[in-house]
């Protein structure tokens, strides 16, 4: 695999009227994304899940007892159409992780709620997930990883000030 400075100064040599900064920062974090994406996918598969169905376990999960939410509540907080959210919603129906409830403050609704089965699952998943997250930026001290935050949080709010 190239580095990212070998593609540049591919770049460089082709179109040196072109700025490829920018290329070197986007390529390292799009890089970045993926590594950490292939090492989170390795602990959800070994828990019989993928990114999207923890996705929504550990929302439910966070969101404290009684660990239900509304469908539109689980929309909000993830970034998919609501009929991505409801076939995600049935196929953890369908594996028992998850039931639909009445909602007990407006019973022509109802409400995502992990089941039994669903809980023990996602805690075990999100205790081996943080774990592995913390060995994925072992490599960075303290200091850096505070610097790299808000670096990170500034390039967002300059993207969309709403979630900056």
């Amino acid at each position: 695999m190239f580095d990212i400075e070998d593609i540049r100064a591919q770049w460089a040599k082709q179109r040196p009227d072109l700025d490829t900064e920018p290329m070197g920062l986007i390529g390292r974090t799009v890089r970045l994304s993926k590594l950490f994406g292939d090492e989170m996918g390795k602990t959800f598969s070994k828990h019989g899940l993928n990114h999207a169905s923890f996705d929504v376990l550990a929302t439910l999960l966070r969101a404290g007892p009684p660990h239900a939410l509304s469908p539109n509540e689980l929309l909000a907080t993830m970034m998919v159409t609501s009929g991505t959210m409801t076939n995600r919603i049935d196929q953890l129906v369908k594996e028992g992780l998850v039931a639909r409830v009445a909602n007990p403050d407006d019973k022509r609704s109802v409400r995502v709620q992990l089941t039994a089965r669903g809980q023990q699952k996602i805690d075990a998943a999100v205790t081996e997930h943080v774990e592995v997250q913390k060995r994925l930026v072992d490599g960075l001290g303290q200091k850096d990883r505070a610097d790299l935050a808000r670096l990170l949080d500034k390039a967002v709010a300059a993207l969309d000030p709403k979630l900056g």
